[in-house]
């Protein structure tokens, strides 16, 4: 498996370091991981940018100091702040369409270990009106983790988010952008591993889901020697 580490101070150039794991895992088999603090954004997803409001809710998210980016897939809009964690695990695939819920299964069963190593009991779900709503949550006093995935011909990323501190901040921005969107949106609904009475410490969050995720004999890189 190749591990990378460390993120990009440039939104789209970090961005471009995942869109090459998938490629170098269709090209080579090799399964990839990315577990990081991506630089402070709002992450639009396709639906957003079809949504009348698009252009006001990029003007919000730019206006608050985020930087607006599309992503190709994945639900509704994502805030990080700097210190928000995000993961990304790909892997080979023949049929597309087999084993998909196992994959989602499987990541976030480790997810709820790698929390319950930080000291947080999470648990399948999330409460009404939460950030990018959709089945593949984790909730702790809020929803702090997002899973999402999507086969890149031949080669399945399963990818995510978790939110290690920082709650207000993300509700804050979120909530005037999914205003904009025209999105029901509770600021409360957010939650974080702190939050949850958990070790919040993004470095922490980031070894954790490194623990549970990576094979043994990863190979681990810098995003700057890829």
């Amino acid at each position: 498996m190749r591990l990378l580490r460390g993120a990009l101070a440039d939104p789209t150039a970090d961005r471009e370091v995942t869109a090459r794991l998938v490629d170098r895992t269709r090209e080579t088999g090799e399964p990839g991981l990315r577990v990081w603090t991506p630089p402070r954004q709002v992450a639009f997803g396709p639906r957003d940018v079809r949504s009348d409001g698009y252009d006001r809710a990029r003007e919000t998210a730019e206006s608050r100091g985020y930087p607006p980016v599309e992503r190709e897939s994945g639900g509704r809009a994502v805030a990080f702040t700097g210190t928000t964690v995000a993961f990304a695990r790909t892997e080979r695939v023949g049929d597309e369409r087999r084993n998909v819920q196992s994959r989602y299964e499987t990541v976030s069963a480790s997810l709820v270990e790698a929390l319950a190593s930080l000291g947080v009991d999470a648990r399948a779900g999330e409460p009404d009106d939460s950030f990018c709503p959709g089945t593949h949550s984790l909730q702790a006093d809020g929803k702090l983790v997002g899973v999402a995935q999507r086969v890149h011909r031949d080669v399945a990323m399963v990818a995510g988010v978790v939110v290690p501190r920082e709650h207000e901040a993300i509700a804050a921005v979120l909530d005037p952008v999914y205003d904009a969107l025209g999105l029901p949106f509770d600021p409360h609904s957010v939650g974080s591993v702190a939050r949850a009475g958990g070790d919040g410490r993004p470095d922490r969050v980031v070894a954790a889901i490194e623990d549970v995720l990576a094979a043994e004999d990863a190979t681990a890189l810098r995003v700057r020697d890829t």
